[in-house]
Formats: C-alpha cells, sequence, structure tokens
C-alpha cells in the first residue's frame, strides 16, 4: 500500500522529471528568457495536483553560452525550479537546480494539511 506522502512524492518527481526531459534543448537567448520561464510554469502548472510553481533561468549562463546567431538551448546547468503539489490532505515542495555537478531534483518539504 502507497501513503498518501509517497503518492505526493511521486507527483512531485514526475512534474520535475517531464518538465526537464520537455524544455531541455530548447532555443532561449536573454529576450526569450521570461516568456520561456513562462511558458514552462504555464505547462507544468495545468498537470494534476500542482499546486504552485517557479521557474528562474540562469541569463550569466545564458550570455555565456550564446552561440553566433544570439542563442543557446536551455540545459539544467540554468534551471531553477521549485515547486508544490497536493495530493489529498499533503503538500509536497519538490525543486530542480544545478549542484555544480548536475541538475538534482529533490524533495524539500512535505506537509499535512
Amino acid at each position: 500500500m502507497v501513503t498518501e506522502s509517497e503518492r505526493a512524492a511521486f507527483e512531485a518527481g514526475i512534474k520535475l522529471g517531464a518538465l526537464y526531459h520537455q524544455f531541455t534543448g530548447t532555443p532561449v537567448g536573454l529576450d526569450t528568457a521570461e516568456s520561456l520561464e513562462q511558458a514552462i510554469k504555464s505547462s507544468i502548472s495545468l498537470q494534476p495536483y500542482v499546486r504552485d510553481v517557479r521557474v528562474r533561468i540562469d541569463r550569466n549562463i545564458i550570455s555565456e553560452s550564446l552561440n553566433r546567431f544570439g542563442y543557446c538551448e536551455l540545459n539544467g546547468r540554468m534551471l531553477d525550479v521549485s515547486l508544490e503539489v497536493e495530493f489529498e490532505k499533503t503538500r509536497v515542495c519538490a525543486a530542480l537546480k544545478y549542484d555544480g555537478n548536475y541538475p538534482m531534483m529533490r524533495i524539500e518539504e512535505v506537509h499535512g494539511i
């Protein structure tokens, strides 16, 4: 039997995994980063149990990565994402952040509501 907390944590992990694999490789430039952040947020917000999504794309990494055409591809180093999932009476806060070596997804908090 799966607990409510385990299900909420699973839902959060699925959302972060989907986000990462759906959007990495997307062309991004300094002038489109904000609209891409909003698109990611809007897309993930549609999924079941999602209550909040915050997306930040690191403009410094974009600047360092621009090709001669003025854009680069979104990658895990650029992403700083947090989300909240609410399943039944459990809220899970999860994040996707680059740890210096790899874009790691993790559960940050689990709360009963």
